[in-house]
C-alpha cells in the first residue's frame, strides 16, 4: 500500500531517515540476529507472555481499542467504524475508535502522539515512517511469535516467517507487518489534453517534461505545474531526475522526512556500496537534477514556498490547480478514476530506472505496531488478526459498506453503486489508512481508466528485489550526527531539492561543508558496517 501507501509510499524521502514512499525495506539490527531469536523474544505484558495456543482469550469485559492511521478520516469513516464495530463487538467483545495523522503533520504529530502518554493501542507502522527510531525509544511493545500465534492465529498462518526477522530492532520485534507487501511503483500523472497541446508524444521522463510545464504557465495560468505540497510532494520530481541516472535510493532507511540527506545506494547494484554526497554517481546526478529544478523553479514551474503547503499534488490536480500529481500505482487508483469523471484524460508515468525497473517493496512498507502503554495489547492483536486477514473485515476496511460504497460484479470486480461515483464515495478504496491489510483479497475495479489497467498489467514487470531489501539502518550509535544532519537537511539540502538556490554549485559546496561538520563521515561508517553485516548474514 499504500503508502502511500502504497514499496509506497513510496518521498526525496532520502537517508537514513526515510524511504522512498516508492520502495520498501525492512527492520535492522536484524543483521545480528538469526530467525530463531524472533521467536525466544520476550513479551512485556505478562498475560501475553504466559498465553500458549491452548489457551482462549478471556474477553468477558468489553475494552475500547484506540488507533492512529496515517492521513485523512474519509467522510463515511463513522458509519464503516459503526459496522466494524458491530462486528467486532460480537466477535471479540471490544471496539474501535480510530483517529488520524495527516500527512502534512507526520513529523511532528507521529512522535508526539506516541511519546505523550495518550491512550493509544495500535498505530500505523511503517520502514518509512519512524519505525526503528521510535522503536529504540521504546514507544512499541516488543511481540514475539508465540503472541502472534495465539492472538492473531489468521495471520500467523499466512505470513512469511523472514517477515519477522526483517523487524528486529536491538533483538526484538517492534512490527506486525503486511503479509502482502505492495507491488507498486512510482508514479506520475499529466493532463493527456495539455499534453497534446505541448506537442510531447509518450515521455517517459520527468525531464522531458519542459514543453508541457510552459504550455500550462502559458495557457493555464490557475494551474502550478509542480504544486508541491511539504510532506509526501517535496522531493518527488527531483528523486525522479535522479532516478533517470540511476537506481538511486536511499541508503537503508530509518524515517521519513522529507529530503533528508545522508547516504545512497544504487538498488541494482549487487556489491551494495554504500555512497555518500561526494560519491560518483551520486554527485553529478543530484546536479543534473538540481540544475533542471532550478530552471523550472526559475521559471514559475514549482510553488514558491512547498514548506507551508499541506495540500498534496494529487488534490490539486482534481482540483485544477497542479499539472502533475504524484504517488505511486496503488495511491493514485481512485485519483485518476475521479479525474475520468471529471472529463480529465490522464496520462500516466511510471518513474523508472535506466534499466526501467523500480525496487520491490518489503513487508515492512506497511504495518501496524502496538503502543507500549496499551492497556489491551492480547485484545488489540486479536482485532487486528481480523482486519488484516479476515475478507469480510478487510472489505469493511479497505472498501467501505458494500451496497453503499461499492458493490461486486458477477465477475468478481469492484463496481459503484448507482448514484455513487469517484467523487461522492463518502469511502474510496485505499483511503482510509488501513494499508496493512492483505490486499490479496483486493478487486480491480470496473471503474478503472484504460491508462490505469494498462498499468496495472506492467507493473510487476517493472519490479527488481533492490540489494537492501529486509534492511534499514538503525541510528541509535549516531543519534546526534543524524540529528545534525536533519538540520542541515532542512537549511541547505531542501532548497536545493526544489531549485530555490541561486548558485546550484556553490549550493552543494556548502551542503557538503555543511554535512561534514554534522558527521556524515561516522553515519556512512556505521550504515557501511551495518550493511556489510546484514549482505554477509543473508548469504
Amino acid at each position: 500500500m499504500k503508502r502511500l501507501k502504497k514499496n509506497t509510499v513510496s518521498s526525496l524521502v532520502i537517508a537514513l531517515m526515510f524511504a522512498l514512499t516508492l520502495s520498501g525495506c525492512g527492520g535492522n539490527n536484524n543483521t545480528n540476529n538469526s530467525a530463531s531469536e524472533t521467536s525466544d523474544l520476550a513479551a512485556t505484558h505478562s498475560s501475553a507472555s504466559a498465553a500458549t495456543n491452548a489457551d482462549r482469550p478471556d474477553n468477558s469485559k468489553e475494552v475500547k481499542l484506540t488507533g492512529f492511521l496515517i492521513g485523512e478520516a474519509p467522510k463515511g469513516l463513522p458509519e464503516v467504524l459503526a459496522a466494524i464495530n458491530e462486528k467486532l463487538k460480537k466477535d471479540i467483545n471490544a471496539t474501535l475508535e480510530i483517529n488520524y495523522i495527516g500527512w502534512g503533520d507526520v513529523a511532528s504529530k507521529y512522535p508526539l502522539v506516541l511519546a505523550s502518554g495518550q491512550d493509544v493501542d495500535f498505530i500505523f507502522a511503517a520502514d518509512w515512517n519512524y519505525y526503528i527510531s521510535e522503536a529504540n525509544k521504546g514507544s512499541f511493545m516488543p511481540l514475539n511469535e508465540n503472541m502472534l500465534q495465539t492472538y492473531m492465529p489468521k495471520y500467523f498462518a499466512k505470513q512469511d516467517p523472514a517477515a519477522y526477522k526483517a523487524t528486529i530492532v536491538n533483538g526484538k520485534q517492534y512490527m506486525i507487518p503486511t503479509t502482502t507487501p505492495d507491488r507498486k511503483v512510482g508514479i506520475v500523472v499529466l493532463r493527456k489534453d495539455i499534453l497534446d497541446r505541448s506537442g510531447l508524444e509518450n515521455p517517459t521522463n520527468l525531464s522531458e517534461l519542459g514543453p508541457y510545464f510552459a504550455e500550462l504557465k502559458k495557457n493555464h495560468p490557475e494551474m502550478t505545474p509542480l504544486n508541491l505540497d511539504s510532506q509526501y510532494d517535496l522531493a518527488q520530481p527531483f528523486n525522479a531526475l535522479v532516478n533517470e541516472k540511476f537506481a538511486f535510493t536511499s541508503a537503508p532507511i530509518d524515517s521519513n522526512n522529507p529530503s533528508e540527506v545522508g547516504t545512497y545506494t544504487d538498488s541494482e547494484d549487487p556489491a551494495g556500496r554504500i555512497l555518500s554526497l561526494t560519491d560518483e554517481p551520486v554527485l553529478s546526478s543530484f546536479k543534473y537534477a538540481a540544475g533542471i529544478m532550478k530552471q523550472w523553479y526559475d521559471a514559475g514551474y514549482v510553488n514558491k514556498n512547498p514548506f507551508a503547503n499541506k495540500v498534496k499534488s494529487a488534490d490539486n490536480f482534481l482540483e485544477g490547480k497542479a499539472g502533475v500529481a504524484f504517488g505511486n500505482s496503488l495511491s493514485i487508483s481512485s485519483m485518476v478514476t475521479s479525474a475520468q469523471n471529471k472529463g480529465i484524460e490522464t496520462y500516466i508515468m511510471p518513474t523508472l530506472s535506466p534499466t526501467g525497473k523500480s525496487p520491490s517493496n518489503s513487508w515492512l512498507n506497511n504495518g501496524v505496531a502496538i503502543a507500549a502503554n496499551s492497556a489491551n495489547p492480547e485484545r488489540t492483536l486479536q482485532a487486528l488478526d481480523l482486519l488484516m486477514e479476515d475478507e469480510s473485515y478487510v472489505n469493511l476496511a479497505y472498501y467501505g459498506i458494500e451496497g453503499k460504497n461499492y458493490i461486486t460484479t458477477a465477475d468478481g470486480k469492484l463496481g459503484l453503486p448507482e448514484g455513487v461515483n469517484a467523487e461522492n464515495n463518502s469511502y474510496p478504496p485505499d483511503a482510509s489508512g488501513f494499508w496493512f491489510v492483505d490486499k490479496d483479497f483486493g478487486k480491480p475495479s470496473v471503474t478503472w481508466p484504460e491508462s490505469y489497467i494498462e498499468l496495472q498489467s506492467k507493473v510487476k514487470n517493472y519490479l527488481a528485489p533492490p540489494t537492501y531489501l529486509g534492511f534499514t539502518f538503525n541510528t541509535e550509535k549516531v543519534k546526534s550526527e543524524m540529528a545534525n544532519l536533519k538540520t542541515v537537511s532542512s537549511q541547505y539540502y531542501q532548497p536545493i531539492v526544489i531549485g530555490g538556490v541561486k548558485d546550484v554549485n556553490k549550493a552543494f559546496e556548502t551542503l557538503e561543508s555543511k554535512m561534514k561538520a554534522a558527521g556524515i563521515d561516522k553515519v556512512k561508517a556505521e550504515v557501511e558496517a551495518q550493511a556489510a553485516e546484514f549482505l554477509k548474514n543473508r548469504q
